[in-house]
C-alpha cells in the first residue's frame, strides 16, 4: 500500500506478453507431398473402384469447393451486368472466353481482372483473382445462388484500397485462409522473402484422400495379390493394414470427428500438414470460447465452424459423431427434418444412447404445433445464424435454450429470435411454466464466464470452479483457465491441477495460465510437459518457459525444451505469410534476450500489415524497456497516421509521453483514448492520474469516478479516490473509500493501516 501522499505512478502497458493467435477457417499450408509413406493419386484411380462412394460424393459441396471458371462451373451472371456498392461500380463480363470484373484495384484505378477459379457452389459462388506473385484473391462481391444476384460480402465495412479487408489486400488472400480446406494435398509454399506463393493442390476440391489420406500405398495394395484376393470378399477396407492413414472403423468417436474438424473448426495451424490420422492438436490449435467468436454461453457468435459448438454439447461427450446425422460421402442430412434426431431422441432410440430413449417430437416436450417450424428441434437446440449475408449456419452446441441467461447476462436466446415482439422475461417465464423452476436452476458457466470477461474479482471463485468440475466440457475448462489470467495468481492452483488432464486443450490453457508464475515455479511444473504426446501443449510449454533463464535448466530439461522450441518455431514459420507469427517469434526472441532478432521480427509483422496493431504496440513496449522511447513514439504515430481512430494507439502513445514527463500532450493522447474506448477503466484511470500530476483536479476527479464506475471493485482505483481526498483534506470522502478498500479486503493489513490514518488525520483536522 502506498503511503498516503504517495505519487501515483504509470505502469506501461503490455500487450500480448503471450502467444498471438490470428485463428482461422482450417488450412493445410505445405503439405508435404508424403503422408506416412504414401503419396497423391489422381481421384479417378480411386473412383475407378469405389463407384458408389464417388456418386454420392459427386452431389456434395466437398465435390465442387473449387473449380476453374469455365462455362460448366461459373454461376454468376456474366452477361455485362453492373453491381454498385459504396461509390465503386463493378462490371462482370466475358471476353475471350475468359470470365472477367472490372474493378477498383490495389491502387484504387477500375481495372479488368480475369476470374480464375470459383469457390463454393450453395448457397453462394465466390470467385478468386490471380494477383502478381501468386496471391489469389476472393472478390468481396458474390453471387447469390438463390436469388441470382450479386451482393456484397461485406456491406458495413469500409475497406478501401490498401486496407486489410480491401479485396486485394492480405486479409482476403485465399493462399493463407482459405484454400487449403477447399482443394486436397495443399502445398502453400509461401516465400517469405520476395512475399509471394508458389502454391499448389494434388485436387481442386475436397475429395477421397483429404479425408483417407494419400492413396498410392492403398493402390499398391489393391493391386497387390491380398488385395485382389480381399476383394472378393469384401469392397471397403479402408484402415492402414490396406495402404490408407485412417480405419475410421476402429477409431474412437472423437478421433472419427478430428478429420472433419481439421476444417470445419477455427484454429490455426502448426505443422502445415494434413493427416486425418494423426490428432488433431498435433496439427491445429483450436480457438477456445473468447469473446467475439461465443457468446458468454458458447452460442456460436462470430464464424466458427461448427467444432467449438460441438465440443460443447453433451451429444460430443456420450460419443456421437458427425456421421450419425451427416451422410459421410454427400454430406447430407441422414433424414428429414427431425426424424435426424429420433434416430436416437424417441421412445426405442439408439442403444448406444440410452438415456436419449424418450418421447421428444411431441407437443408435449416443445409445446408447439406438431409439424409446424417452431416444432422442429433445430429450432429450439440449433438455432441459425446468417454468415457471409446469406449463409444460415446452425449452432451445433445443441443446447437447452436458457431464456433466464439473457435476463441476467444478455445472451441471445432461441425463443425470443423467432418471437421478435416478445422480452426476454416473457420467454424465461414460458420456460419456467413448462419445465419448471428447476430449468433456470441449473448451474450455466455462462455467468462465470460473463463475470470474468468484464473483470470481475467475482468471477475468480467462479472460474476456479469451473476448472475443477470434471463434467463441465473441456473447452468450457480451457476457457476458464484462459479467463482466470488476468487474475494473476489466483489461476496458478487451478492450472497446476490441471496439466495432468486427460485433454490436452485444457492441458495447455493450463500451462498458458501459469505464463506469470515465478521461473522456478514455471520450470518446476512445465517441465514434465515439454514431453508431452501432443504437440499443441509441447510447444506451448516451450513458449512459456522461453523467459526461463538457461543456467536454471538441467541438462535433460535443456535438452527437450530445445526440442519443442524448435518445434515451435517451425509452427510459426508455417505461418509467416500472416503477422500474428512474426509476433510469436519476436516475443520468443526477445524472451531469451535476442533483442536484434526481436526487434526484426517486431517489423516483419508490420511489414506484412501495417495496420496489425498487437505487433505495433509490442515493438512500442520493446522499445521502451530498451529505453528507445523516440523510437516507439515514432511507431506508434505511424500507426495513428494510418488508423487515427485506434483507441489503443492513443492510449500507449499517452503512457509513453507521460513517462517522458511530457504531461500535456499526454493528457490530449489520454483524453482521446478515453473517447475511443471508454469501457476500458484503466484508460481513465490513467488519464485521471495524468490530469492530477498537471494540477488539473477537477477534470481528474470526474475520470477517477468514470474509471470506478466501469470496475466497482478494482483496489487501485478505489485507492486512488482515497488518496485524492485525503489530499484536498476531505475527510468526509477519503474515509469512506478508504472503508470501502477494507471491505474488499478485509485481512489486508495495509488497508487496515490506510484507513486508520485517515481517521487520525480526520480527527486532527476536527472533521469527518
Amino acid at each position: 500500500m502506498l503511503p498516503i501522499v504517495g505519487m501515483l505512478t504509470f505502469a506501461f502497458i503490455v500487450v500480448l506478453a503471450g502467444l498471438y493467435l490470428g485463428l482461422q477457417k482450417g488450412l493445410f499450408s505445405s503439405l508435404v507431398e508424403e503422408t506416412q509413406g504414401s503419396s497423391f493419386v489422381d481421384n479417378a484411380t480411386c473412383v475407378q473402384c469405389h463407384q458408389a462412394a464417388a456418386k454420392a460424393w459427386s452431389q456434395s459441396h466437398h465435390a465442387h469447393a473449387m473449380a476453374k471458371a469455365t462455362p460448366a462451373t461459373v454461376l454468376g451472371d456474366f452477361s455485362g451486368k453492373d453491381f454498385e456498392h459504396k461509390g465503386v461500380r463493378s462490371r462482370f463480363f466475358t471476353k475471350d472466353g475468359k470470365y472477367v470484373v472490372r474493378t477498383q484495384g490495389a491502387d484504387g484505378k477500375p481495372a479488368d481482372f480475369e476470374i480464375a477459379y470459383t469457390f463454393g457452389v450453395d448457397p453462394l459462388q465466390e470467385y478468386l483473382i490471380e494477383l502478381p506473385g501468386g496471391h489469389l484473391q476472393p472478390l468481396t462481391i458474390a453471387w447469390d445462388v438463390a436469388r441470382k444476384r450479386w451482393f456484397q460480402l461485406q456491406p458495413d465495412e469500409d475497406a478501401p484500397p490498401g486496407d486489410w479487408l480491401h479485396w486485394t489486400g492480405r486479409g482476403q488472400n485465399a493462399n493463407t485462409t482459405c484454400i487449403g480446406c477447399h482443394t486436397t494435398g495443399f502445398e502453400k509454399r509461401y516465400d517469405a522473402v520476395a512475399d509471394s506463393f508458389a502454391s499448389r493442390w494434388s485436387e481442386i476440391d475436397v475429395s477421397c484422400q483429404s479425408c483417407h489420406g494419400p492413396g498410392a500405398s492403398h493402390v499398391a495394395w489393391a493391386n497387390s495379390a491380398s488385395g485382389k484376393a480381399a476383394e472378393k470378399t469384401s469392397a471397403g477396407k479402408t484402415g492402414p493394414r490396406y495402404g490408407l492413414a485412417v480405419d475410421y472403423a476402429r477409431l474412437d468417436p472423437q478421433s472419427r470427428i478430428e478429420p472433419c474438424a481439421m476444417c470445419h473448426s477455427r484454429r490455426s495451424e502448426l505443422t502445415g500438414t494434413f493427416d486425418a490420422g494423426r490428432p488433431f492438436m498435433d496439427q491445429f490449435l483450436p480457438a477456445d470460447l473468447r469473446a467475439g467468436y461465443y457468446h458468454a454461453d458458447g452460442q456460436q457468435d462470430d464464424e466458427v465452424y461448427v467444432f467449438g459448438s460441438f465440443r460443447q454439447s453433451k451429444m460430443y461427450r456420450l460419443g456421437v459423431t458427425c456421421t450419425d446425422c451427416h451422410d459421410a460421402h454427400t454430406s447430407k442430412l441422414k433424414a428429414e427434418g427431425n426424424a435426424v434426431c429420433t434416430q436416437c431422441h424417441s421412445p426405442t432410440g439408439d442403444r448406444r444412447f440410452p438415456t436419449a430413449a424418450k418421447l421428444f417430437d411431441d407437443p408435449s416436450h416443445h409445446h408447439h404445433p406438431m409439424g409446424s417450424k417452431s416444432a422442429e428441434c433445430t429450432s429450439c437446440h440449433m438455432p441459425a445464424k446468417n454468415y457471409m449475408v446469406v449463409h444460415s449456419r446452425p449452432d451445433h452446441g445443441l443446447r437447452v435454450p436458457r431464456p433466464d441467461l439473457s435476463v441476467k447476462i444478455g445472451t441471445p436466446n432461441a425463443c425470443t429470435a423467432c418471437h421478435t415482439d416478445k422480452p426476454a422475461s416473457w420467454a424465461a417465464q414460458a420456460v419456467e411454466r413448462w419445465y419448471g423452476h428447476e430449468r433456470s436452476a441449473e448451474p450455466h458457466f455462462a455467468e462465470a464466464f460473463a463475470a470474468g470477461r468484464a473483470g470481475q474479482p467475482e468471477a475468480r471463485p467462479m472460474l476456479a470452479r469451473l476448472v475443477a468440475d470434471a463434467q463441465e466440457p473441456a473447452i468450457v475448462r480451457a476457457t476458464a483457465l484462459d479467463l482466470l489470467r488476468p487474475y494473476g495468481e489466483a489461476a496458478f492452483v487451478p492450472a497446476m491441477q490441471s496439466l495432468g488432464d486427460a485433454d490436452p486443450a485444457v492441458r495447455r490453457a493450463a500451462v498458458a495460465a501459469l505464463e506469470g508464475a515465478r521461473p522456478g515455479t514455471r520450470l518446476a511444473q512445465l517441465a514434465p510437459l515439454l514431453s508431452d504426446p501432443v504437440r499443441a501443449v509441447r510447444i506451448e510449454a516451450a513458449r512459456v518457459l522461453s523467459s526461463v533463464l538457461a543456467t536454471e535448466f538441467d541438462a535433460a530439461q535443456r535438452a527437450k525444451f530445445e526440442a519443442a522450441l524448435a518445434e515451435f518455431v517451425a509452427a510459426q514459420r508455417v505461418s509467416l505469410d500472416t503477422p500474428g507469427a512474426w509476433l510469436n517469434l519476436a516475443v520468443v526472441a526477445e524472451n531469451q534476450g535476442r533483442r536484434d532478432e526481436a526487434e526484426q521480427e517486431y517489423l516483419g509483422a508490420l511489414r506484412l500489415d501495417p495496420d496489425f496493431t498487437p505487433g505495433r504496440l509490442n515493438l512500442v513496449r520493446f522499445y521502451s524497456v530498451n529505453d528507445r522511447l523516440r523510437d516507439g513514439e515514432r511507431i506508434l504515430r505511424d500507426g495513428l497516421a494510418r488508423l487515427p481512430l485506434q483507441g489503443d494507439l492513443h492510449y500507449s502513445l499517452g503512457l509513453l509521453l507521460a513517462e517522458q514527463n511530457r504531461l500535456s500532450e499526454a493528457v490530449t493522447e489520454l483524453a482521446e483514448a478515453a473517447r475511443l474506448v471508454g469501457d476500458r477503466p484503466r484508460v481513465h484511470y490513467n488519464h485521471a492520474l495524468a490530469l492530477q500530476r498537471l494540477g488539473r483536479r477537477p477534470e481528474a476527479e470526474v475520470a477517477l469516478l468514470k474509471a470506478q464506475s466501469l470496475a466497482p471493485t478494482d483496489r487501485d482505483t478505489i485507492y486512488a479516490l482515497a488518496v485524492f481526498y485525503a489530499q484536498d483534506r476531505r475527510w468526509f470522502l477519503a474515509v469512506p473509500w478508504a472503508e470501502k478498500l477494507v471491505a474488499l479486503d478485509p485481512t489486508d493489513p495495509g488497508a487496515q493501516q490506510f484507513l486508520g490514518q485517515l481517521r487520525a488525520a480526520s480527527q486532527r483536522d476536527g472533521t469527518r
